[in-house]
């Protein structure tokens, strides 16, 4: 039985629109290099600042401003339907789960989320824990962002749900004997888990 849910966020709560940011990009005059794998996820992780992101990404747009890289970066970002914020809202006040975050994401997303999502902060506080990859240096689907949740906070990976949109997340946490629920943006909602996964409750 499901004593704990660990939720994404980009998919899961606020729509992303993911082929943006290449789009983006490609129209600012940015070829595709091996360099940008490698220092998104260093960003991601926190293990370069916002600004050395920024820079990073000028060099190879040297006759961008940085405001049009930040812009193109951000893209991704759409809306964030409140019905999932009340949903979220009725699950941490009418159950005894404990509710996480998990997300990959960095600073100029969640910057951009805090002055777009006027109800970030109470989304936010509805979560036991709350984790963000660039603040914990780990990122899905590396396996030991799941180990790092699990350990961290005494949980048993057979009482825990974990819910991603992107299969490799998924893959990696079942494969530690999490529970999964790869959840198909635009035919599944959060809003339905109750009805989706069943079974776990």
């Amino acid at each position: 039985m499901v004593k704990n849910i660990i939720f994404d966020f980009g998919d899961i709560f606020i729509n992303l629109d993911k082929q943006a940011p290449i789009k983006a990009f490609t129209d600012l005059g940015l070829t595709l290099r091996p360099e940008i794998e490698s220092i998104n996820n260093k960003y991601e992780v926190g293990a370069i600042s916002s600004k050395e992101f920024v820079a990073s990404y000028k060099e190879w747009l040297p006759n961008c401003s940085e405001q049009q890289i930040i812009d193109a970066w951000n893209s991704i970002l759409l809306d964030f339907p409140e019905s999932r914020l009340n949903f979220l809202k009725d699950l941490a006040r009418n159950t005894n789960y404990k509710l996480f975050l998990l997300s990959n994401t960095n600073d100029l997303h969640i910057d951009w989320i805090k002055s777009h999502v006027s109800f970030y902060e109470d989304f936010k506080n509805q979560f036991d824990v709350f984790y963000l990859s660039q603040e914990i240096g780990y990122r899905k689907p590396n396996n030991d962002i799941y180990e790092f949740v699990l350990n961290e906070n005494n949980i048993a990976a057979h009482e825990t749900l974990f819910i991603d949109d992107t299969t490799p997340n998924t893959i990696t946490a079942n494969q530690l004997g999490i529970h999964t629920w790869n959840l198909q943006p635009g035919k599944e909602d959060i809003i339905d888990l109750f009805k989706i996964k069943a079974e776990l409750f």
